[in-house]
């Protein structure tokens, strides 16, 4: 795991977490024919590369370290970020309502989480 990366991952989601809350305060929806929703989406595919960029980075630590990481439940935690923001964001776009908002919240908070798991994995914790 590459600590500072991580760490900005985990920073951006929270961010991009707030984008939508303040959204959701503004009664507005994530909708992509408006310049917001053309902003917040190209910031989740920043981030989503940014995911895509640490599980290539997170599968050839693991397959090359000598700690003693459970291969597998980490390479789940890799992958869950990378799953759950673009279909959270999908979801968002497709909602009518403000909560579609809420569903990218939602997603985005979930990154962080799975990220802390990802550090205790390979510190040996879990």
């Amino acid at each position: 795991m590459v600590d500072v990366f991580a760490t900005v991952l985990t920073f951006a989601a929270i961010g991009l977490a707030v984008w939508g809350l303040v959204l959701i305060v503004l009664n507005k929806r994530f909708a992509l024919n408006r310049p917001y929703g053309l902003a917040l989406a190209g910031a989740v595919l920043v981030l989503e590369f940014a995911l895509l960029v640490q599980l290539v980075i997170g599968l050839v630590n693991v397959f090359t370290t000598d700690r003693a990481v459970d291969k597998w439940t980490f390479i789940g935690y890799l992958a869950g970020p990378v799953l759950i923001l673009p279909l959270a964001a999908v979801w968002a776009a497709a909602e009518r309502s403000r909560w579609g908002s809420g569903v990218l919240v939602i997603g985005c908070l979930t990154i962080p989480v799975l990220i802390v798991r990802l550090r205790q994995i390979w510190d040996g914790h879990g």
